[in-house]
């Protein structure tokens, strides 16, 4: 495993692989303001253990991929309102930077898994590029639906709350979200969340960079026509007590789909524990079965 870079158009992408290259390619797309760390080495030890090639990356304006420079200045409040003229890109830009990342592994269509912000981009590039996607695996995500898997307020207010631009106020911070959209069932690493925090910081910090990522998903409006035209694999996972994104989000993700299989994990909140990756990988690796 080593960090390397690949052209998307205009875009340089950082990434990771795990596993053999002769394998079949699993793609996992982090969310919203995350480095590709949030999925942990461990997690994608595990899938490669399973006969995958595992690809993670850093999307657009987070970690070590290009930090989208000029336009507008995102105006979240804006957007919520309707005007749409701050967004520099929509999730429809994010899943062609993944589609990018396949061209330069000469992957024509891999296995792809989403989280959060992640599958909803996951769910944009099935409906894209439905060729470039064998299997869809959507966790802890929505539609775009708004009226679905809304917050609730003390989720809704972490989110928008401004990171501290120093390094130990940032770990501070990043405790202080999990610990309130985190899982409730499962238990909670905080010294690993400071860590993984910490490792973010040093790779690269862009605040604005979140703020144009979470305007391009409110700009991108709703799925569900599209989503109901979708001809793949599909397993639609999420948390019992996600305050972040309600389980009506993954609910009406799944009932979009033609075919798609819902699996509601009790106590899991909006992160990935690990006592739960076991049954998350055995889900995906399922569903990728379905494919062949």
């Amino acid at each position: 495993m080593s960090e390397e870079r690949a052209r998307a158009g205009d875009v340089e992408i950082a990434y990771e692989t795990f596993g053999d290259p002769a394998d079949p390619t699993l793609l996992l797309i982090m969310g919203l303001g995350v480095q590709m760390l949030g999925w942990d080495v461990g997690f994608c030890e595990m899938l490669a253990e399973r006969g995958f090639r595992v690809v993670r990356f850093d999307n657009r304006d987070v970690g070590r991929s290009t930090w989208i420079d000029g336009g507008p200045a995102p105006d979240v409040m804006a957007v919520m309102g309707g005007d749409f003229s701050s967004a520099g890109y929509l999730l429809a830009d994010m899943a062609e930077d993944a589609a990018g990342l396949l061209d330069s592994l000469d992957v024509p269509a891999a296995h792809v898994v989403g989280a959060s912000m992640g599958g909803m981009i996951a769910q944009t590039l099935a409906i894209l590029h439905p060729e470039r996607v064998l299997s869809l695996t959507s966790i802890m995500s929505t539609t775009g639906d708004p009226s679905v898997g809304q917050a609730t307020p003390e989720a809704l207010q972490v989110l928008m709350n401004t990171p501290p631009d120093e390094r130990e106020g940032f770990a501070d911070a990043s405790v202080a979200i999990y610990t309130t959209i985190g899982s409730r069932g499962f238990a909670v690493d905080t010294d690993a969340i400071r860590q993984r925090a910490l490792e973010s910081f040093d790779r690269g910090h862009n605040p604005l960079g979140v703020g144009r990522q979470l305007v391009g998903i409110i700009a991108s409006g709703d799925r569900t026509p599209a989503l109901r035209e979708l001809e793949v694999p599909t397993q639609v996972i999420h948390g019992s007590g996600d305050p972040l994104i309600n389980r009506s989000g993954g609910e009406a993700t799944a009932a979009a789909i033609p075919g798609a299989q819902l699996e509601v994990i009790e106590g899991m909140g909006h992160d990935l524990p690990r006592d739960a990756w076991p049954r998350i990988v055995d889900l995906i690796v399922a569903n990728t079965a379905r494919a062949a």
